[in-house]
């Protein structure tokens, strides 16, 4: 290694329903090989793979931060969360049950509103399809707010980031470096394919535009990072 230093920040499991390929020991005992300074496993609503991610971490002697995706029911907004403390991750905790409580079975409604309630003693990162979102959030969450970033290697990377790290300097919000991981290994990217045209209802032949653009959403090293 040559002395980068990364940390995985935002990772997807297969316990985030059709949306990731990969059990979370997977994704842990990965990272821990690509010489990955710290993981956190966030899945969309749920903390459910928190726990075997986190005895596959500890095994791996490899520091584990403790995280989750809210999509929220405004359009477009969702924020990784990462309580700091106990007492904040029995908030997040309750947060999710509140939201689980209020819709069908594996579905779960939250809003902005509700966030708010839940705040303190969390960390929260804006995913950047909600940018819009940011100035307003950053002066009501009583929370540290950050500007989550990824490439998405379609070609206009540079000016896109370069367009985010300015309005993230205008709202004084820091800015989030992750791959949005959803498999381990770059192999998973067939079932990744497959259960993405099964949430659709389409077969992979069909899914076009609905599989993601390449197959980048995988774990890498801090060099490559």
């Amino acid at each position: 290694m040559s002395g980068a230093s990364y940390a995985e920040l935002q990772a997807t499991s297969n316990f985030s329903f059709l949306r990731g390929a990969s059990h979370p020991e997977e994704i842990a005992m990965q990272a821990k090989h690509l010489g990955i300074a710290a993981l956190a496993v966030t899945d969309r609503n749920t903390l459910a793979g928190v726990v075997r991610a986190h005895a596959a971490a500890k095994d791996a002697e490899l520091p584990f931060i403790v995280g989750v995706r809210l999509d929220l029911q405004e359009p477009g907004l969702s924020l990784l969360a990462y309580p700091t403390n106990r007492a904040a991750y029995g908030a997040l905790c309750r947060l999710l049950s509140l939201g689980q409580r209020r819709a069908e079975k594996g579905q779960c409604l939250l809003t902005l509103e509700d966030v708010h309630a839940h705040a303190p003693g969390m960390i929260f990162a804006l995913l950047s399809e909600g940018v819009e979102h940011l100035g307003s959030l950053r002066q009501r969450l009583k929370a540290p707010l950050y500007l989550a970033v990824s490439h998405h290697y379609r070609g206009d990377d540079r000016e896109r980031i370069n367009r985010l790290a300015e309005l993230a300097h205008k709202h004084q919000a820091g800015l989030l470096a992750t791959n949005d991981v959803l498999y381990h290994h770059p192999s998973r990217r067939v079932l990744q394919d497959v259960v993405s045209a099964i949430r659709e209802g389409v077969q992979v032949s069909q899914a076009g535009y609905l599989l993601e653009a390449n197959a980048e959403r995988h774990l890498k090293t801090p060099d490559e990072m």
